[in-house]
């Protein structure tokens, strides 16, 4: 269920790029017959196996969807167990693949099970291409930058993505092109924010870092705050925002020329109780596992070790949701992002496919039972998993302060805590010249393709 921002179907017709056509009569009339061929696909992926060898291979082929339940459930109870247990469900999910490979070996049925999945990984791809080809995409739209910053000022942390601000040399060159640089190098924590702003204090009209997406989310909200434009350089670890940016993640120089040959975005900000932030905010478990002060030096036993307690209630607050109209109670998980990330598959949860529809994206997880993780199979429709946007999501619990995770940085924010979207607030300069997004993957609906495939035009 997507609960959208009243405004934005005004906004897209205003806006032609923003037209939800899909454009020529070519793309459509093959985005059916694409659909008419995915369906073909998926019968013959049906029929194959009663064809060659009846019914024994039909088994076999079920064997393998429950070897897949049965490893999911089983990396469930690895993350809820402890001991003995935890290691035996471990065994289970390695296992259970293994058994169904010796049981098609045993058959002598590899050809028709490879045939079988051939026609169905086509009949998935080709299901993709047909929906992907009725949806239309909005590209973030671009506006001249105006004259090149007279003063812009550039923070960067030299420890960030493995020290990339040294092996590019980026202070170097941001200088050579007039910035002022400024680095995070310590010896103690930097006040990142106050560095901002008293650089805007001091006269700098454009603000940048080359750094995490935390340390990008502290001065975006400044240069938001004062109307100036800010700049991202791709030193970062996973550059999560700079990917949904466009800018080129292997050619961090490339940036610095939004300083003489860039346009600007204008591009939403998230904000949670008064903290901005630009890719999202977590509550839950992963804020839980955060916090703690062995995570940084070992992050995975650290995360096994509480998962359990936090998986079955007995650690973390109890957390209520409320997006728009909608109420997620007791989930052990919210992520809320600036924008919705795309859900068509694991990978796409880290893509956004805009960042200007002026709505928070809103993911929901309530999984206390193997049960209720083999529901997550279903994808969206699973038992455990809510799938929703919004303008305003409050997060309550049973304590007085909760961990919240920002943009993967550790705080602790007083219940109730806000979460809200400023449509349009951060001006981002970016080169002119940039690689581009490449959208998610389309989400897969078999009731959305039998439409589409039995459109007469």
């Amino acid at each position: 269920m997507y609960a959208t921002s009243p405004d934005r179907a005004d906004r897209d017709r205003q806006d032609p790029q923003a037209s939800p056509r899909s454009g020529s009569s070519w793309r459509r009339l093959m985005s059916r017959w694409l659909a008419r061929l995915s369906l073909a696909l998926a019968c013959a992926g049906l029929m194959i196996p009663l064809v060659f060898d009846g019914l024994r291979s039909l088994a076999l082929l079920a064997l393998g969807v429950a070897a897949v339940a049965v490893s999911l459930a089983a990396a469930f109870w690895f993350l809820a167990l402890r001991g003995i247990r935890r290691w035996l469900s471990l065994g289970a999910a390695v296992l259970a693949p293994i058994a169904v490979v010796a049981a098609y070996a045993a058959a002598a049925l590899w050809q028709v099970v490879a045939a079988t999945g051939a026609a169905w990984l086509l009949a998935a791809g080709t299901a993709r291409l047909a929906l992907a080809g009725g949806r239309s995409r909005r590209r973030v739209r671009e506006y001249p930058a105006g004259p090149p910053a007279a003063r812009p000022f550039l923070i960067m942390n030299p420890r960030s993505g493995g020290g990339k601000v040294g092996t590019f040399r980026l202070r170097q060159r941001a200088e050579a092109m007039g910035a002022e640089v400024f680095l995070m190098s310590g010896p103690g924590r930097v006040d990142v924010a106050a560095v901002a702003r008293a650089a805007v204090a001091d006269g700098a009209d454009l603000l940048g870092v080359a750094g995490g997406d935390g340390t990008q989310a502290l001065v975006a909200g400044i240069a938001a705050e004062h109307d100036i434009p800010f700049m991202v350089i791709t030193a970062g670890t996973r550059n999560h925002f700079a990917l949904d940016l466009g800018l080129d993640l292997a050619d961090p120089p490339a940036c610095l020329d939004a300083l003489t040959d860039g346009v600007e975005l204008r591009v939403d900000l998230g904000v949670a109780g008064g903290r901005t932030f630009v890719n999202n905010v977590s509550f839950g478990a992963y804020a839980e596992v955060v916090k703690t002060p062995a995570y940084r030096d070992d992050k995975l036993a650290t995360t096994l070790d509480r998962l359990p307690d936090l998986l079955s209630g007995h650690r973390g607050a109890r957390l209520v949701a409320r997006a728009g109209e909608v109420e997620i109670p007791g989930p052990q998980a919210v992520l809320v992002a600036n924008n919705p990330y795309g859900t068509g598959d694991i990978a796409g949860l880290g893509r956004r496919e805009r960042l200007d529809g002026g709505v928070l994206g809103v993911i929901g997880v309530s999984v206390s039972s193997a049960r209720q993780a083999v529901g997550l199979l279903r994808g969206t429709h699973g038992t455990g998993l809510c799938v929703l946007a919004a303008r305003k999501v409050t997060i309550d619990a049973d304590a007085p302060a909760i961990p919240v995770g920002i943009d993967g940085e550790s705080v602790s924010m007083s219940v109730p805590v806000e979460v809200t979207v400023r449509p349009g607030a951060l001006r981002v300069r970016v080169p002119r010249k940039r690689p581009g997004t490449r959208p998610p993957k389309t989400r897969l609906s078999w009731s959305r393709l039998w439409n589409l495939a039995a459109r007469a035009r």
